[in-house]
């Protein structure tokens, strides 16, 4: 047993899924993977059931339907937080977070970060075969999470990131709000307001090449009004730690 574990949530990733299994084990440290797949209708799920023979350390939680990004993470949490791993990560199936870098955002936290996050911004941009307009969506709504929220965070809407196993006890779980895009905010927002070192990595971004991307302009809206209501809420909400 590993004391890493990396949570890949997916939804259609069959031209993806088993490379990114095959490379995730054959890294020079052992993390073990936790796919969960909520309903994908192309299979994605049998192809990780056939892969659990050659793989012990690679677990699998299917859920019926779409049920959101956010929600998908938080039921790894939880399946996480049952069992005694220490670092847990948050990963794409489509190699736009390069697996190479999970050793790096572990040694963070081993290093002291309570959450290490896979930054695009922290040195200049670096985002590889983005369309331009999608890059400068990205980098304008950090800063904008940055201006209402007042963390200085440079890639507050990151997806790639490394948990100490504190962290996640300590935020309630069930008052997460956000499913989509803004989930992403709100756990780096809230980890912050409960006193936890947040340490951002450097990394290069890579647009997926195979499969097709569930970003929309719903989820984009999400995270723009839901910014100004995390911030409001956190006013009335008490951030002390549990003793």
């Amino acid at each position: 047993m590993s004391d890493s574990l990396v949570i890949i949530p997916t939804y259609n990733e069959k031209e993806n899924i088993e490379k990114i299994i095959r490379k995730v084990f054959s890294l020079p440290f052992l993390f073990e993977i936790l796919i969960i797949d909520d309903g994908s209708p192309d299979g994605t799920a049998q192809i990780v059931k056939d892969l659990q023979a050659e793989f012990p350390l690679l677990h699998l939680e299917e859920r019926k339907g779409k049920l959101g990004l956010g929600t998908a993470y938080i039921h790894g949490f939880k399946w996480a937080l049952a069992r005694k791993y220490e670092y847990i990560f948050e990963m794409d199936a489509d190699f736009s977070h390069n697996p190479d870098d999970l050793v790096r955002l572990r040694e963070a936290c081993v290093n002291g970060a309570d959450l290490s996050i896979g930054s695009r911004y922290v040195k200049g941009v670096n985002v590889v075969n983005w369309p331009m307009g999608r890059v400068l969506m990205s980098y304008f709504a950090s800063m904008y999470v940055r201006f209402i929220t007042r963390i200085n965070i440079q890639d507050a809407t990151a997806g790639f990131k490394c948990y100490r196993r504190q962290v996640l006890e300590t935020i309630p779980m069930d008052k997460i709000k956000f499913v989509g895009y803004a989930f992403q905010i709100e756990m780096k927002f809230t980890a912050i307001k409960y006193g936890f070192n947040v340490v951002e990595v450097p990394i290069i971004f890579t647009d997926r090449t195979e499969g097709t991307s569930k970003m929309s302009t719903r989820i984009f809206r999400e995270a723009f009004l839901g910014v100004i209501q995390m911030k409001i809420s956190s006013w009335f909400r008490d951030y002390k730690r549990p003793l």
